[in-house]
């Protein structure tokens, strides 16, 4: 007659606690699958590519997908990549989305606009010509002063530009033009927002500008 050996009694019922891992492509689960990509990340679309490809073309799964994790628009179709609803609040996510958008939605100018509008830094992957746009790079500065690293060279030296951008992070300073530099108005903007970190980046005389290294000094 067979023996159990301590402890192996009870292996069937430790056994059958086991979850068993959950096929979450399995019969279209539209939650699950958005609840993971916004956990873990897009990396499930790549799956759900193959094995239910109809669902990338489904317009409200990718919309949500996409209000998760912006990178998810890499993963759609190409007539949602298209979409301007779908790509907006892909880019609002994550700018880099910009990349996976529609050529044509690339180079519509309101589109980069209202793009730009509501997150800056998606200057970072529009169409080098819209770099070059005064009302685009202010607009862009305007919501996030790092934007200014992005922009044409000639309007690194545009004052209003540049006094937008300092007042959203005075660090944008050294992206400024040399007269820029040298523009105490455009200094102090940036010195009051953060102090001596800006203040390096000034010109040499305005970093020996007694009223300027009193605000780095409070």
């Amino acid at each position: 007659m067979a023996t159990i050996k301590r402890g192996e009694g009870n292996l069937d019922s430790r056994k059958s606690h086991v979850s068993k891992p959950t096929d979450i492509t399995e019969k279209g689960n539209h939650e699950t699958i958005l609840r993971v990509i916004a956990e873990e990340g897009v990396g499930i679309l790549k799956t759900v590519g193959h094995t239910h490809k109809n669902l990338l073309a489904d317009r409200e799964f990718i919309l949500e997908a996409v209000k998760r994790d912006g990178s998810a628009l890499q993963f759609a179709n190409k007539r949602l990549r298209a979409d301007r609803e779908i790509v907006l609040e892909a880019a609002k996510k994550n700018g880099k989305a910009l990349v996976y958008a529609d050529n044509r939605l690339k180079m519509d100018r309101d589109f980069v606009l209202e793009v730009v509008k509501n997150r800056g830094l998606s200057i970072r992957h529009i169409n080098d010509r819209f770099r070059n746009d005064r009302e685009v790079v202010l607009e862009a500065v305007k919501q996030d002063g790092g934007a200014l690293k992005y922009a044409a060279k000639s309007l690194k030296a545009d004052r209003e530009i540049v006094l937008e951008a300092v007042k959203g992070d005075g660090l944008v300073l050294q992206f400024a033009s040399q007269n820029l530099k040298a523009d105490r108005e455009v200094v102090l903007e940036a010195v009051k927002r953060r102090g001596a970190e800006a203040l390096q980046y000034a010109s040499e005389t305005l970093q020996q500008d007694e009223g300027l290294i009193n605000i780095v000094g409070r």
